[in-house]
């Protein structure tokens, strides 16, 4: 099976869990600017998790354009991924509205940690299927990003407890890392599309 539903579909949860997260922005009552002040964590919890739900669009994006056909598994682990993005909205609003706090900050980094889990399993059932030649795997190369990136988080988990902006600061440090698409991947994209036209 090609994998043109398979896009379409996770970018249309993706973009739903956009929206619900935004959703979760409550408009103040009042027409001060002190009436912003309380929702300053949420607003900074919806950017965070708005900027790591785009470096999943962009790289799944990358990710399947770079891919010639989906079996069972790679649907299997593309809705694994989906699971753990659609809890978000949850994380980001918890972690949010409770002002960082400990437990919520580590919740939203186990989401995080088992998203980029989910992430890896997929790309893995890919290369499984199209084989260590394939476009995929040529592209992604040995993959440090996404080798670093579940240990980051899993450090980050319980510093939460110990000094939560660490642990925030190393969610945002792992964001960082995959803001900028790697300029490989686009490279075979294009070929790829190029051998496709």
């Amino acid at each position: 099976m090609r994998t043109d539903r398979l896009q379409a579909f996770s970018d249309g949860v993706i973009a739903i869990l956009i929206t619900i997260m935004v959703l979760e922005l409550r408009v103040p009552h009042g027409g001060s600017a002190r009436v912003l002040r309380p929702l300053v964590p949420v607003f900074l919890t919806y950017v965070l998790s708005f900027v790591n739900l785009g470096i999943y669009w962009n790289n799944h994006h990358h990710m399947l354009q770079l891919t010639e056909h989906a079996n069972g598994a790679i649907l299997w682990a593309n809705l694994h991924l989906l699971f753990w993005l659609s809890l978000f909205p949850f994380a980001t609003g918890w972690m949010g509205e409770n002002h960082f706090a400990a437990v919520p900050t580590a919740a939203y980094g186990g989401v995080l940690l088992l998203a980029a889990v989910a992430y890896y399993v997929l790309k893995t059932a890919i290369v499984a299927e199209e084989g260590p030649d394939s476009a995929l795997a040529t592209a992604m190369g040995r993959d440090v990003k996404g080798k670093i990136s579940p240990v980051l988080y899993a450090v980050a988990i319980p510093l939460a407890f110990v000094n939560r902006w660490i642990a925030v600061s190393l969610y945002v440090v792992v964001a960082l890392m995959w803001i900028v698409p790697d300029p490989r991947v686009e490279a075979h994209v294009r070929r790829a599309q190029a051998g496709r036209a």
